[in-house]
């Protein structure tokens, strides 16, 4: 057989695993993985951070599902993609990190661009491995593919030293691999999904809570033909959003901080709690202790460790969600709950999602209410984190799931523009949206270059409130409007404590958006007023290329309901006045 240095089996490696695209960027102690990769068939991205280049793999992954790749050299570049890899670990999204590393002789002895990258990346990842034979490389770059994407997936990483790069053998890529201590299990138990038919079928306020687990095994139609079937509402996490039908009567919306009232109303209301694919996370029970106290939960998660981590679990059900779904079909009774949906239904009357529609301010749900308009929520839709992220997760009418990007459990912050250029590669005929905070734009913006120089379309949507907006908010509320280092603006003139932010007076913002897109060779845009919103986004859909857009929103616009931290679901604020 042929023999080829570690460096040309990784790529041919990953053209096996069917990989195109990689995100990255080059560096010492990585040079012979880009000398072989250079002619091949691998589309390579050259990114501007690192971190930019795993958000990017991160955004590919998340909307076509299948698993994104980014590579890196040693010390720097490794520890640059830390933030992504615990993003995607997080949110569950399959990914095959490869780094660089200095030649095994010297590992541990502080050489240049040395990082235990194996120890740093260990708690964020869902496997990772450090290379020592080149004779090991092959089948090693297999079984992370295997274990990135099977069970509950998650990011993997592959440290390969210079010298295992530089190191020559016979390549030999296996078919499939076995790996003793790692099976995961896609058949839930007959006997415990029975059980958990039974309690549904005796129930009188049943709820669906369903999460990304149903978005990656792909159980949307299982889920629907259910929650049909038995006349049950379904509520879901932000990761799940588009999973599920918005425009059916049995769908709550997105539960839990910034979720409607009616999702966790019924939640805290029901007498079983159907939850699949989900984590039971902070940020959608509010406190764990008062969280649906008085409902049997049935729980159906691939991860046998999810269960009953946080929240006592009466019937737990292990295995793939749309496997353990559709033997459930069968099981489950037809139902008519006329009386659940009738108390469900005036909750969603009485405090459906709100804000002032009928003045002149340029109010920043209604840019949203216009992009989900204009698409027809067919879009993909990515955000950073903060008050544009929840106001997007509750006005953008996603038709279907992977179409709302945003990073989740971690929340990070410059996650969303690189993810919306990742996932426009991997979804070159969709439209592509990045909405972003002025604040959080600003962590990855270089990335811009990366979009023009592949004539990558994608658009850019600032809500532009000069603040580090979830910040402020929380500020307002909970600190007596005390705004400590979260205005954007803010220069040395400024007084030291400032509560009285006013575009008028304030300085002038610093970058100019407009001037910098234009910088790029983009077109720039900027909306201050409110008629001016809608023409605006035709313009940028209508226009070939990247284009950004800076709206000028509401300052002091806070997201609501809300739920503040550490207290039960039921104590939603619903506007400043409580």
């Amino acid at each position: 057989m042929e023999k080829k240095t570690g460096a040309q089996i990784l790529i041919e490696s990953l053209l096996k695993e069917n990989v195109e695209i990689v995100f990255g960027l080059p560096g010492g102690q990585a040079l012979p993985i880009f000398d072989a990769m250079h002619g091949s068939k691998l589309n390579f991205i050259l990114t501007r951070h690192e971190q930019a280049a795993s958000h990017m793999a991160d955004g590919y992954a998340r909307s076509t599902g299948k698993p994104g790749v980014c590579i890196v050299t040693s010390g720097p570049g490794a520890t640059n993609i830390v933030t992504g890899l615990a993003s995607a670990y997080m949110d569950s999204v399959p990914m095959v990190a490869i780094s660089g590393q200095v030649a095994t002789s010297v590992i541990g002895q502080d050489a240049f661009q040395e990082a235990d990258t194996i120890g740093i990346t260990r708690p964020v990842t869902k496997h990772n491995f450090l290379i020592k034979d080149v004779k090991d490389l092959a089948r090693t770059i297999k079984e992370a593919f295997y274990i990135a994407t099977t069970g509950r997936p998650g990011p993997v990483l592959v440290d390969i030293p210079i010298d295992v790069q530089r190191g020559v053998c016979e390549f030999v890529y296996p078919d499939k691999v076995e790996i003793r201590s790692y099976k995961p299990n896609y058949n839930g138990h007959i006997g415990q999904i029975k059980k958990a038919a039974e309690v549904i079928n005796k129930s009188k306020h049943p709820v669906f809570y369903i999460g990304t687990g149903v978005v990656v095994s792909n159980a949307e139609d299982e889920i629907l033909e259910l929650s049909k079937k038995a006349d049950i509402p379904v509520t879901n996490t932000l990761l799940a959003i588009g999973a599920y039908p918005y425009d059916t009567n049995l769908s709550l919306g997105m539960l839990g901080m910034h979720g409607t009232y009616c999702a966790n109303k019924a939640m805290q209301s029901a007498d079983v709690i159907i939850a699949v694919g989900a984590r039971f996370d902070d940020r959608c029970t509010g406190k764990v202790c008062d969280f649906a106290r008085n409902a049997k939960i049935i729980h159906v998660d691939i991860d046998p460790t999810a269960i009953s981590k946080i929240v006592d679990v009466d019937i737990p059900v292990v295995g793939d969600a749309k496997t353990v779904l559709k033997e459930m079909i069968g099981l489950v009774d037809k139902k008519d709950r006329k009386d659940w949906i009738k108390t469900v239904d005036s909750w969603k009357e009485k405090h459906p999602l709100s804000y002032e529609r009928n003045d002149d301010k340029l109010h920043p749900q209604y840019v949203i209410e216009k992009i989900s308009e204009l698409t027809q929520g067919e879009a993909i839709i990515t955000t950073e984190v903060g008050q544009h992220q929840m106001w997007s997760a509750q006005y953008y009418k996603a038709k279907r799931s992977r179409l709302f990007l945003s990073s989740g459990g971690l929340g990070t912050m410059g996650f969303g523009y690189p993810a919306a250029i990742g996932a426009k590669f991997g979804n070159p005929n969709k439209e592509v949206i990045a909405v972003a905070g002025d604040g959080s734009f600003q962590m990855n913006m270089q990335e811009m270059a990366v979009a023009v120089l592949n004539e990558v379309d994608v658009k850019v949507v600032i809500l532009n409130n000069q603040y580090l907006g979830n910040v402020r908010q929380w500020q307002e509320m909970f600190y007596g409007k005390r705004y400590s280092h979260s205005c954007l603006a803010k220069r040395k003139e400024c007084p030291k404590w400032c509560n009285t932010p006013n575009r008028d007076s304030c300085p002038v913002y610093v970058p100019d958006f407009v001037k910098w897109a234009e910088s790029y060779g983009v077109l720039g845009i900027r909306v201050t007023k409110k008629k001016d919103v809608e023409p605006a986004l035709k313009k940028m859909l209508e226009t070939k290329g990247s284009v950004v857009i800076d709206m000028w929103v509401e300052i002091e616009e806070n997201i609501f309901p809300m739920v503040p931290l550490g207290v039960s679901l039921d104590e939603m604020i619903t506007r400043m006045n409580g």
